[in-house]
């Protein structure tokens, strides 16, 4: 049984409380608490989720502005590298073609000195003949890549 003093004022109350009444209130004390406290509990955890929530969010969107960032740096180092690879083709191009030139005009220009030495050989064979009034020496020459065709017709007069 538990007695307690309550004052209203100028008035004091008396309360007698047996023990059960008394264990009910104790039982409702703590059940509010615990209401109280699973309520707070649940409030914090909420919040604390909601914290990690954004954390991870933002180290979402950092890694994700990181890595696009970095595609693009990727991308760009390989347009880079196609381009150059591009400019030594063509450099490398033109260079062989240049080289080609070069050895067929040596070829053609051999040949030609070639026709020319020949021609030499016969002008002065002819010259040294006697007969070189009676006749007339007419020739043609085509040159080609492969070959030399070279005619020369002696006209008698």
């Amino acid at each position: 049984m538990g007695i307690r003093f309550c004052t209203h004022g100028n008035l004091i109350v008396i309360v007698i409380e047996d023990e059960e009444v008394i264990e009910l209130k104790r039982k409702k004390q703590k059940l509010k608490k615990s209401l109280e406290t699973k309520a707070a509990t649940e409030i914090q955890a909420w919040w604390r989720g909601t914290l990690v929530r954004r954390t991870l969010l933002h180290a979402a969107l950092r890694a994700w502005i990181i890595q696009r960032w970095w595609r693009q740096t990727l991308e760009s180092l390989l347009q880079k590298k196609r381009r150059e690879a591009l400019v030594t083709y063509a450099n490398t191009v033109r260079a062989v073609v240049k080289i080609q030139s070069l050895v067929r005009m040596w070829r053609i220009h051999w040949r030609y000195c070639q026709v020319l030495n020949a021609i030499h050989v016969i002008q002065c064979h002819w010259e040294c003949h006697n007969c070189y009034t009676c006749a007339l020496l007419r020739g043609h020459c085509v040159v080609t890549a492969t070959h030399l065709q070279f005619h020369i017709e002696i006209i008698n007069s």
